[in-house]
């Protein structure tokens, strides 16, 4: 049920090539500047709220309703939510499921977040794909004459920036499985809960390490495998983190990584990455797993690519493709037991499909032990 009010404020959305979007105000009231991205999840709105790869953004929901089952504790992907901004069609302000915690405006307004409805999502949805992922700023009132210029100039001059270590946890986080069977080391650069808890119910011993842990730190840990975690932003911001995977590359540890996990051992081994135009965000993006010759649906959120052809032979070979446009998706690696893939085998929310890739993480540990 949907009961948006008539009385609500209005708010603007201001892009940066000076395109106008009048809408309503929910959440948190004010002013907030973003690289506006858009994802085409039909369900799942709790996890891309609380998913800190969506840091410094704001974020469009594709789909016309969003809250209608509420939201959770337990479903959050993080501790609380890092959005810039949230935007959508129609909010359901009374939602209906026997989990429901609460609804999604407080939601928002819980966690400083301003959000926009009542705009034509389709329409904003188009511009980006159209000319690429731009820069906006949702504020309550709409700047006239020369402050409008000054306005879209400091929105064009807006960068997400260094934002990994916004995100990670601060100090080693221990969390401990029932069989005890493997010691993994999580470095966080930004993960997803979901990651932890598929590796704890698989035996493992997790313990999360700050995105700045140094090689011998890891070393020193003695795990039997790693497990680079996904994250927001551009990986080329994040030097420390590529040469701290060059020095552990020659450990031979078994290593998974997923999303900037999978960028930065790419980086560490050579390879380059790009900005996409407008990103793979969703639960239903197409990718062939090249080993097996299947193609599955997959969860993603990013904006950078790993170039498929700058993959060094004498490192590994591309092992996924994205079945939409060819995009590096998996990076299977010869100089080390390690493997990659830049969408999310977790998926929560998404399809389960690749789960399966933890389970050859787990007996890529096993063939090391």
């Amino acid at each position: 049920m949907t009961l948006n009010s008539v009385n609500a404020p209005k708010a603007y959305l201001i892009l940066a090539d000076g395109t106008v979007f009048q809408g309503k105000s929910f959440g948190c009231t004010g002013e907030v500047i973003g690289e506006i991205v858009f994802t085409t999840a039909m369900t799942g709105y709790e996890e891309t709220l609380t998913d800190p790869s969506y840091c410094g953004q704001i974020v469009t929901q594709t789909f016309p309703l969003i809250g209608n089952y509420g939201v959770n504790d337990e479903d959050y992907e993080s501790r609380g939510s890092v959005v810039s901004g949230y935007i959508v069609r129609e909010y359901c302000e009374i939602p209906s499921n026997f989990r429901c915690e609460g609804d999604i405006d407080s939601f928002l307004k819980k966690h400083n977040i301003i959000g926009l409805y009542d705009i034509d999502t389709r329409k904003l949805t188009r511009i980006i794909r159209e000319t690429g992922v731009m820069n906006g700023m949702i504020t309550p009132t709409l700047p006239e004459g020369s402050e409008m210029d000054k306005v879209l100039e400091k929105i064009k001059a807006y960068t997400v920036g260094e934002v990994v270590p916004k995100v990670t946890v601060k100090a080693p986080e221990e969390y401990k499985s029932e069989q005890g069977k493997y010691r993994v080391a999580l470095i966080d650069y930004g993960y997803k809960h979901n990651i932890r808890r598929e590796l704890v119910k698989r035996g493992c011993d997790v313990t999360v390490f700050p995105a700045q842990v140094s090689a011998e730190e890891i070393k020193q840990f003695n795990p039997d495998g790693i497990m680079l975690s996904n994250g927001p932003g551009d990986p080329q911001d994040n030097p420390v983190s590529i040469n701290t995977l060059r020095e552990l590359i020659k450990e031979q540890i078994p290593t998974f990584g997923i999303c900037l996990g999978h960028q930065l051992l790419a980086l560490a081994n050579g390879a380059t990455t790009i900005k996409l135009k407008y990103g793979h965000r969703g639960g239903n993006q197409p990718v062939t797993d090249l080993t097996i010759d299947r193609t599955f649906i997959t969860s993603q959120n990013h904006g950078y690519a790993v170039v498929s052809e700058s993959v060094p032979e004498s490192a590994g070979k591309v092992s996924h493709i994205n079945g939409n446009d060819h995009t590096c998706e998996g990076v299977m690696y010869t100089n080390a037991p390690a493997f990659t893939v830049q969408f999310h085998p977790e998926a929560c929310g998404g399809p389960h499909d690749t789960a399966y890739l933890f389970d050859k993480f787990i007996s890529l540990m096993e063939e090391n032990k």
